[in-house]
């Protein structure tokens, strides 16, 4: 849903795009030359590329990949959001306010800058501010995003290759439009940053998903599968998904943006309906945790605290705002789970669309060995009757977004091993082997 550049803050604020405004253009260029693919042979058709993820949910905050982008390609650390459209690396253009970044900034060239006039720039007018102004169709495409925790970013869109290895054993360098971001606060500006970047994954038309498909590189279908343990893997096309196996719910359009969405669901827990309106869902990989609204927030933090043994005491923690201590600090949630029960959604949309959320998909261990509530009240962030899907839930479960047939699936899934049918692409780890020091 939004960059996350440290591990949340206590209160747990997701960070929610909401509104973009037209910058008067800083620098001006010529139109950008479009390239096509280069590789190995004639345009393939569709593949698909897997790529190790890094990081956690807790302590690190977010899950993130490395790309090679540029030429010569150069790696960048981006955070895995479903929950948007724009990819965007902080970059210097030169850099009016950016923070500290693993890697050297991006550069970008004249020639690499998307004029406003293009459809791309005109398609991410219309998703953040639903207008698009343009004086002259060889200026600059300018953004600005803003979110909740009043952080911001401000950038152009610029044009550039992204290096590819394909389960096909081909490489692929098409030419992706993406946000070079020249003046943002997001985060601590004082500590280096995990990441680079964003990688937006949503279903709009500038999302760097929508733009493979375009080139015939990938189907729009990408799907990730997040380790209780760190780390995973993300994967753009259909080769790895288990149709068959998998539960499948529709698509829905949201009522508050265009995020994943399965539609409404029913909460339960321990096997009883906890008596709460039908729930909007989201699916967001750019939030660490899970957010309800309001009612069922509240509905099943009295559950739990009403079944509870008298072992756990409730304690206050900086970490989460609802946390426990046992008798002696816990190591794991393998060591507290047993006294929570399991969540369940039931789809309305879904034949039989189930997904069952057991303790260890929505708690915490912290370091100081209390157990924490990692479903946060979302009416404290602004996000009303949204309910959102976080990296905690989807945690040990391949999650797949297929745009082709409209329709989102989930399956357990061993989550640490990437499948032996893409171990062509671990060579990707290289330039990341530093990411978690």
């Amino acid at each position: 849903m939004a960059p996350r550049w440290a591990p949340p803050a206590p209160a747990g604020l997701v960070l929610v795009a909401l509104l973009a405004l037209l910058l008067p253009p800083a620098v001006r260029g010529d139109k950008p030359v479009r390239g096509g693919l280069s590789g190995v042979g004639a345009e393939p058709e569709a593949s698909s590329a897997v790529f190790p993820l890094y990081g956690d949910v807790y302590p690190h905050g977010l899950y993130y990949v490395a790309m090679n982008i540029g030429n010569p390609p150069r790696p960048y650390f981006l955070d895995v959001d479903t929950g948007s459209d724009l990819t965007w690396l902080q970059c210097d253009a030169p850099c009016v306010s950016c923070n500290k970044v693993p890697h050297p900034l991006y550069r970008p060239t004249k020639n690499k800058l998307v004029p406003c006039a293009d459809q791309l720039c005109e398609a991410l007018h219309g998703g953040l501010t639903g207008r698009h102004r343009c004086d002259s169709p060889h200026d600059q495409c300018d953004y600005e995003i803003r979110y909740a925790d009043q952080g911001f970013s401000i950038g152009v869109l610029v044009n550039d290759s992204f290096t590819l290895r394909l389960s096909n054993s081909s490489v692929v360098r098409p030419s992706l439009a993406f946000g070079c971001g020249y003046n943002q606060h997001v985060g601590s500006s004082s500590e280096v940053a995990a990441t680079d970047g964003i990688l937006g994954l949503g279903s709009g038309s500038v999302s760097l998903l929508s733009q493979l498909n375009q080139h015939r590189v990938t189907k729009n279908v990408v799907g990730h599968c997040l380790s209780l343990r760190g780390g995973g893997f993300l994967f753009f096309g259909d080769n790895l998904v288990p149709y068959s196996r998998a539960t499948w719910a529709p698509m829905v359009r949201s009522a508050h943006r265009n995020y994943y969405s399965p539609g409404s669901a029913s909460l339960y827990f321990g096997g009883r309906s906890l008596g709460v309106r039908p729930m909007e869902v989201v699916f967001d990989s750019g939030s660490s945790f899970t957010y309800f609204a309001a009612q069922p927030y509240e509905a099943l933090v009295a559950a739990l605290k009403g079944g509870l043994s008298r072992s756990l005491k409730e304690v206050s923690d900086p970490s989460l705002p609802l946390c426990w201590k046992g008798k002696k600090p816990f190591k794991s949630v393998l060591d507290v789970k047993k006294e929570f029960k399991s969540l369940v959604l039931s789809f309305a949309n879904g034949r039989k669309a189930l997904m069952e959320i057991p303790p260890e998909n929505y708690l915490i261990v912290t370091k100081y060995g209390n157990a924490c509530l990692g479903i946060l009240n979302g009416s404290e962030v602004g996000l009303k009757d949204l309910n959102i899907l976080g990296d905690i839930t989807m945690q040990d479960q391949m999650v797949i977004y297929d745009n082709e047939k409209g329709q989102i699936g989930w399956i357990r899934a061993p989550c640490d091993r990437i499948p032996k049918s893409a171990m062509c692409q671990v060579a990707a780890k290289r330039g990341a082997n530093s990411a978690m020091g």
